[in-house]
Formats: C-alpha cells, structure tokens, sequence
C-alpha cells in the first residue's frame, strides 16, 4: 500500500477541473489520500473531494494476480538463473489474492501454511476463518470491503502466531469500534476507515511501530490515544466529527496529516516539525496562523474554508502546492518567500483586481507552473491570460486552459 495514498482523496469538497494534474490524495474524503487531480485529489486520504486542486494521500492497492504474474515473468527472464526462477516462484504461491470473488466464507479455499499475503478485498464475509490464525509467515492480511462486524473480531488478539503481521485492511467493513489488537508487535498499517467507528479507544494499545494509521469516513470527535506511536508517518482522519487538532505533538516523524471533512476552527501544528503534507480541507478555519514552525511543508490544502487573509507563509519556503480555493480571500499577499511554488489554487475566492499582481507574485514567479484564478473577479479582465503568461514564464496550465509556449 502506496504512501497516504490509498484510494481516495482528502480534504475538499468542490469539484473543481478535472485538466489540473494534481497528486492524488487518499483521505477518507475522497482517503489517500490521498490525494485528489485537481478535482479529485482530496478525498485520502479523508473521504472528502478536492478543493482547488487536490491532495497527495490514494492508496494504491489490489492488483491482480495475472499482473503480479505478469512482473514476476518479466523478473525471471531478467533473472537468467534457476535460484532466482525459483525465488519469483516461491514469492507467488506466498501471495492468495481472492479479490471480488463473491465468497461468503473460506470453507472451499486451501490456504498454504507460507502464505505471507492474504487479500480478501470486496467479497461477502461476515466472519473470519480460524485457520487463518495459524499462518504464522503472514505479513500483510486484507478484509477490506466485506460485512465484517465487531464481534467477529475479537479473536484478533488472540492470533498469537501471526507475530510477524505487518499490515492489516479492515477497510469499509460494519465495525462500531477499534478491535483489540496488541499481540501484533509489527504492525506498520492499520486501516480501519469507512466504518462506523465513534472512538479512538483501543489504539493505545496498538503497536508503537504503527508507520500508517487510516481512520477517515468515520464517527470520531477527538483526536487520542496515539502519542505513543512514535514511528508514525502517515495519519489520515478524514471526513469525521473533529473539533479540536490534540493529541498530535508527540508525533515527531509524521510527514502526512490528512484532516479534510471535519469541524476544526483553528490550527494546531506544536511538534510536527517534519509534516510534509497536510490537508484541512471543509473545516470551519478563519485564519491560516499556526503553520509556521512546519518549515518542511510541500503541500498545504485550506480550500473550503472561511479564510479570508494569506499569511503566515514567510517560512514556508519548502512550499510546492498551495490550495486555497473556495474561501474568502480578496487579494493576493505573503507569497514572497515561496520561491519553490509549483502549484496555486485559488479559485473560487474574491481576488477582485489584476493591479500589481506582476509584484505580489514575484517571490513565485520563476517556480509557478499551475495557476488556478478561474470565479475571481480578476479573471474576468480582458487581458487576464495575457498577462499571467506574460509575468510567469514557465506556467503550463492557467484554469483549465493548457498553455502551449
């Protein structure tokens, strides 16, 4: 499972020009999320859509087995050897993908005591097959998209041999709560989003070596029990019922934060000092202060909210993508430092005039290749394209329009 990206893209909600090739974003919004093309980035990872443009979060999973197949004939013909033949072999009958098979439970499957990867995606389980405790080489599992409910995952903690379980999908399935999960002293991916999940109890007791933690399109108000996980990178939260960023400041290695779709009215960034994407997509922000000691950011996405000033960008300087679109924002401004900026999102917002705008983007004007002002009373001037490619002389798109130089 790719990044924070894993099927859909956090944050926004506007659909916006689907020409934009925005990272795609897997947040439970849309995650991913997780990352949304400039109308779909937003939704990975956190159930929601793209804002003005789109994040970085989809998770990229489930590929079939004739195309594992597929690379892995390409690999023994590279190989040239009999060992590494036989490598490629062994690594197949390890992998059992049963995506979209339709199957109600196991009972007609042989599952090979060396299994190391059991994918289970998009079939009609209600229950989990108890031979599936004893596969003790198994590193990643996958019930995502059945009918599983809490009480059928209970004997979770009790699998004593699967210590080497690396990677578990519980993804769109009807659980209420987060199973109990401690005997998995390996755990790296937890994915347990679009359930109907009302709390964060129970993570306490996962596994500090947790590196991605999908909980988007759920029920959960606040934010807790995960300050032990310290190897954390990737926490998408997407399209739930926060109210207040807590909880977060002993998360020293997270890179990724997709919180799009929730109720935050201010920001709360102490501690993330290697965040190198964040999404805060459809809240309820008035204000961007509070992002400055993220001196590491590349992507920031802020549309769909009720921001009416940009500021608090003088130190971002790592900055790559800005979204801002659909708030309130009448004019251009803090964009001097941003001498990195690839991509700007503001459609949708009161931009109302192109006087000086030649000087209020020179800090970005030799970076900028994607520019979004389209629904601003400035691009309705007669001489709006003109000038944009006129003043940015490496802009390849401006709206929807793609530019030929």
């Amino acid at each position: 499972m790719e990044e924070a990206q894993r099927s859909e893209v956090p944050g926004g909600a506007a659909s916006v020009p689907a020409a934009a090739a925005a990272p795609v974003v897997e947040d439970g919004s849309g995650s991913g999320a997780a990352g949304e093309e400039k109308a779909d980035v937003m939704m990975a990872c956190d159930g929601s859509e793209p804002g003005g443009a789109g994040e970085g979060e989809l998770k990229v999973e489930g590929e079939g087995v004739g195309e594992a197949m597929e690379v892995e004939a390409v690999n023994v013909a590279e190989a040239g050897t009999g060992g590494e033949r036989a490598k490629v072999e062994d690594d197949e009958e390890n992998i059992l993908d049963l995506t979209s098979f339709q199957l109600h439970d196991l009972t007609d499957v042989d599952l090979p005591a060396t299994l190391a990867e059991l994918d289970l995606t998009s079939n009609r389980l209600v229950s989990i097959d108890p031979r599936i405790a004893n596969l003790s080489h198994l590193q990643k599992l996958s019930f995502e998209q059945n009918l599983i409910a809490d009480e059928a995952v209970t004997v979770l903690n009790q699998w004593t041999a699967l210590h080497g379980l690396q990677e578990l999908v519980l993804r769109d399935n009807k659980l209420l709560r987060i199973p109990s999960l401690s005997n998995f002293a390996n755990l790296t991916l937890l994915d347990v989003s679009f359930n109907k999940v009302t709390s964060m109890n129970g993570l306490s007791a996962v596994s500090s070596t947790l590196a991605e933690l999908y909980l988007s399109k759920n029920e959960i108000p606040e934010i807790k029990e995960i300050e032990h996980l310290s190897k954390l990178r990737v926490l998408e939260l997407g399209s739930n019922k926060i109210r207040v960023m807590e909880g977060l400041d002993q998360l020293k290695e997270l890179q990724q934060l997709w919180l799009g779709r929730n109720r935050i009215q201010s920001v709360n960034m102490s501690g993330l000092t290697n965040l190198l994407k964040i999404s805060l997509q459809s809240n309820r922000l008035t204000s961007m202060a509070g992002f400055q000691e993220c001196v590491n950011l590349t992507e920031l996405y802020l549309s769909h909210n009720h921001i009416s000033v940009m500021e608090g960008l003088s130190t971002l300087r790592n900055l790559r993508v800005l979204d801002l679109a659909s708030n309130k924002i009448s004019a251009l401004s803090n964009l001097d430092e941003l001498s990195r900026l690839e991509d700007l999102w503001l459609n949708d917002n009161s931009i109302a005039s192109m006087d000086d705008i030649e000087i209020k983007l020179t800090g970005c004007k030799n970076s900028l290749t994607t520019v979004y002002l389209e629904r601003n009373p400035c691009a309705l001037d007669p001489k709006y394209i003109r000038t944009m490619r006129a003043i940015l002389p490496k802009l390849q798109q401006l709206d929807s329009h793609l530019l030929l130089h």
